[in-house]
């Protein structure tokens, strides 16, 4: 791979997604953008690449897609839905038992399994049956994800990865091979291509943000960027959930970590209101 070509993948890729790409990783680079260069016609990346700088947008938007990281699975880390069902819900219920209502938002959902998990949790706490309003939103950068969450239908590997039995029984039906996910579920999520870098303008005021594994992504300023707008929507009193590798309240003082937890934290100025619950 010419140092050219990819210095122009790294500037499409920091301008259009704020990902901070790593040229180096010339053979991560090669297999994610492989069947791109296939799709295209072309015998292998460093011609895909090269044709990049003239490419048209529908060439420029798989490419984008395809160095995107989507891996996502069901429970993925168990702790950040433990603390969402012992922490978040138990807090959240007592303080909305007027409005009965909540907004929660899954921002690069990747193909909806975290969203799904958040579903299932959100159903068996049985809020629903009791008369609570529930807004379930779920976003991604990548419009095929997006397709394939909405659809709903997953393989059996990727059950497997952190499903257990009883909520596969529960939660699915088998269908063509593979798994697809309850209507029960399917209408508690709303699914959008949405990038993180746009414009939060159509977005409400939301009471639990999940926003896990993307701050690892970015340079330090699009990640200051970035909280201050998650900082902007989030409820005074809400939750911003990220990964556990990912420390906000080193980067923007919007944020600060709630004790005791991983990967839980709320607005700075709500930090002394939290300070009876632990």
């Amino acid at each position: 791979m010419q140092a050219c070509d990819l210095a122009f993948l790294t500037l499409l890729l920091k301008r259009r997604t704020g990902i901070a790409l790593n040229p180096h990783k010339t053979s991560q680079i090669a297999t994610r953008l492989a069947p791109v260069a296939r799709r295209f016609g072309f015998r292998n990346v460093d011609e895909l690449l090269r044709e990049l700088p003239q490419g048209r947008e529908s060439m420029l938007a798989p490419v984008i897609e395809a160095m995107t990281t989507n891996d996502t699975w069901f429970f993925r880390d168990r702790a950040p839905f433990e603390q969402f069902r012992e922490i978040i819900l138990a807090d959240l219920m007592s303080r909305r038992t007027r409005s009965k209502k909540l907004r929660i938002w899954c921002a690069a959902a990747s193909t909806g399994q975290e969203a799904y998990t958040l579903a299932m949790i959100l159903h068996e706490a049985g809020l629903a049956a009791d008369g609570w309003e529930i807004e379930l939103l779920a976003t991604d950068i990548s419009g095929e994800c997006i397709a394939r969450a909405k659809e709903g239908l997953y393989t059996s590997f990727e059950i497997q990865r952190g499903l257990g039995i009883k909520r596969l029984i529960t939660h699915f039906t088998q269908e063509n091979g593979g798994w697809r996910i309850g209507e029960h579920l399917r209408r508690m999520v709303k699914f959008r291509t949405f990038n993180l870098l746009d414009d939060y303008g159509w977005l409400d005021e939301v009471d639990v943000i999940f926003c896990r594994n993307v701050l690892l992504y970015f340079e330090q300023r699009t990640k200051m960027q970035m909280l201050d707008r998650l900082s902007d929507i989030l409820a005074p009193d809400g939750y911003l959930v990220v990964g556990a590798a990912e420390l906000p309240h080193e980067v923007s003082r919007a944020f600060e970590r709630l004790p005791e937890t991983r990967g839980l934290y709320i607005r700075s100025e709500t930090e002394e209101r939290y300070a009876a619950m632990l």
